[in-house]
């Protein structure tokens, strides 16, 4: 196969839609990393300013700039692979080139390293291997499921096995038979929420998308998943990516948006595949594309992946990132519904949510609603990693016992071990321990205690860790993450990090703690964004429920 000039690349790339990540990732392929001569073609192509591309194409953990570049390994880091050897794999692969990067979303099968195009994992370097994403485990609650309702079903990524188990029922439906303004009632009726972290009324968020002037408006999928502990959206998509495809489709229909977005994170490149091959078998179908199904809804969806920022998470740096600008968060408002993707109207939508849409639709909001306990409506899917007997994905209805979960439908911790803590919203909750623990799966029972149940990520940790270097590690991972666009998460982070590290402890304990709490309090007042807020739930959560732990290490000196 020739390669293909810079040129070539340019002229392939430069009028797509959202050009810069995947003209940047075709350089990338081509060469195994971003040469100064790429990054020049690049910016004279799509004509951005050399200093402006050189600054964003840095900014991302994997776009290597020297050989060799895609083919050393990338060794994941995260806290719970740390927890099992990833910090020894990374060593022991260190002859291959290999780097660190943050958690890469595979903590119910542990250690990921990535080498090119593709995931593998292993404890140690002998043992790595190429394996598929878990299919979720058998549903232990015997509750009614939504989004796992077919998803262990064989066939279930393929677009004929999709409608097989009564996928395409709900668009066919509605495009014959609805309105955008009766779909966005069902769904505000089914009080489906954000399941990506805030939790925002779907219902609420498609019809303000609805009604706002400008044209043309768009969905965008946020897939990056970088929270530490969560890996949900990587099942979905690779076991049930028609119903995600169906879903945006639906939301589409909602809103009047002819254009979507999946922006999918970097660290699951066989997942990028699987999506561009579901949505070319749908586009074959006449699924999306023009006058689909001959109702005269035009939707054309295009996945966009990122290239290793914790950042792009959140949905203003996600924007920008799509847009080819530096990733930083934006400053609210206006909100994505009104000036999203090019300054126009805007959905952005976790990948959990929109898959939730054809069954919501299929089903009822009744029916979803009910899927809730108590007062409490529908399900989440829940991450759970760590010292437990059955790391996975499960699906349980809101307000489910967080001790059923653990120990009921996930087998409790290690054999003679203890559950010490956890830690909610992936890291960005901090921990729970002690009486807390006895808590619902709900927010406002999670948010009692001072934490938020979030994207759904939920570590275990056992009795026999240091809670004051868990928090350590989490820490240092918010630091890491650091977008630097503010100064209180930028130094706040950095600074804390130091501290529960040992480095320049020259306080005296109430002095140590004093400072921590001041820091933690400015952070959470006056950051940017999501990231400098939620940081400092680790060090408050460490100082109320591990005092004791906390003072041993201080006495360390």
């Amino acid at each position: 196969m020739s390669r293909e000039s810079n040129q070539a690349l340019i002229e392939r790339w430069k009028d797509e839609p959202a050009p810069l990540l995947p003209l940047l990732h075709a350089f990338h392929n081509r060469d195994g990393y971003l040469s100064d001569d790429a990054i020049k073609a690049v910016s004279e192509g799509l004509r951005i300013p050399l200093a402006e591309l050189f600054g964003t194409v840095t900014f991302y953990h994997h776009f290597s700039r020297e050989a060799p570049g895609k083919a050393a390994p990338r060794v994941c880091t995260g806290n719970i692979c740390c927890l099992h050897g990833g910090d020894d794999l990374l060593e022991s692969l260190k002859d291959k080139g290999a780097t660190p990067m943050p958690c890469a979303g595979r903590c119910d099968d542990m250690i990921p390293v990535i080498i090119g195009d593709k995931a593998y994992v292993g404890l140690d370097k002998d043992s790595l291997e190429h394996r598929a994403t878990p299919v979720p485990a058998p549903n232990p609650g015997g509750s009614t499921e939504c989004l796992f309702a077919h998803i262990r079903e064989e066939g279930r990524n393929t677009l004929t096995g999709y409608r097989a188990t009564g996928g395409y029922s709900a668009l066919k439906r509605t495009l014959k038979d609805s309105t955008p303004e009766s779909l966005i009632k069902l769904i505000t009726d089914s009080k489906l929420a954000g399941r990506g972290g805030a939790g925002f009324p779907t219902g609420m968020k498609w019809k303000a998308v609805a009604d706002a002037p400008g044209d043309p408006k768009a969905i965008v999928c946020n897939a990056d998943e970088g929270e530490p502990g969560c890996f949900k959206d990587r099942a979905i998509m690779d076991h049930d990516p028609f119903a995600l495809i169906e879903g945006m489709t639906l939301a589409s229909f909602a809103t009047g948006a002819p254009l979507g977005f999946i922006y999918l994170r970097y660290e699951y490149p066989e997942t990028e595949r699987l999506l561009e091959d579901a949505i070319e078998d749908a586009r074959a179908s006449g699924l999306i594309g023009e006058n689909i199904l001959s109702s005269g809804h035009t939707f054309h969806l295009y996945v966009r992946r990122g290239a290793g920022a914790y950042i792009c998470g959140e949905e203003g740096s996600l924007l920008n990132s799509l847009e080819g600008k530096h990733p930083f968060p934006r400053n609210k408002p206006p909100f994505p519904v009104t000036h999203g993707y090019n300054d126009k109207p805007t959905a952005v939508n976790n990948v959990e949510t929109l898959a939730s849409v054809p069954h919501i639709v299929e089903n009822g909001a009744e029916w979803y609603r009910d899927l809730g306990e108590g007062d409490h409506a529908g399900t989440k899917l829940i991450s759970l990693s760590g010292d437990i007997q059955r790391p996975g994905n499960y699906e349980v209805p809101i307000g489910l016992p967080l001790s059923t979960l653990l120990y009921e439908w996930a087998g409790g911790p290690k054999e003679g071990r203890t559950v010490q803590a956890v830690t909610m919203a992936g890291l960005s909750g901090g921990f729970i321990a002690g009486e807390d623990l006895n808590i619902t799966l709900d927010e406002p029972s999670i948010r009692s205690k001072g934490s938020f149940l979030g994207a759904g990520g939920i570590m275990v940790l056992d009795d026999s860790r240091d809670m004051v270097k868990a928090a350590h590690d989490a820490m240092s991972f918010f630091a890491h993450e650091s977008c630097g666009k503010c100064f209180p998460c930028r130094i706040g982070t950095q600074r804390m990090t130091e501290r529960l590290g040992g480095e320049a402890n020259t306080l005296e304990p109430s002095a140590w703690i004093a400072e921590i709490e001041d820091i933690g309090s400015t952070m959470m007042s006056t950051s940017a964004c999501g990231l400098g807020m939620a940081a400092p739930h680790v060090t408050k959560s460490l100082m109320k429920y591990f005092p004791e732990q906390v003072e041993a290490f201080l006495a360390k000196g």
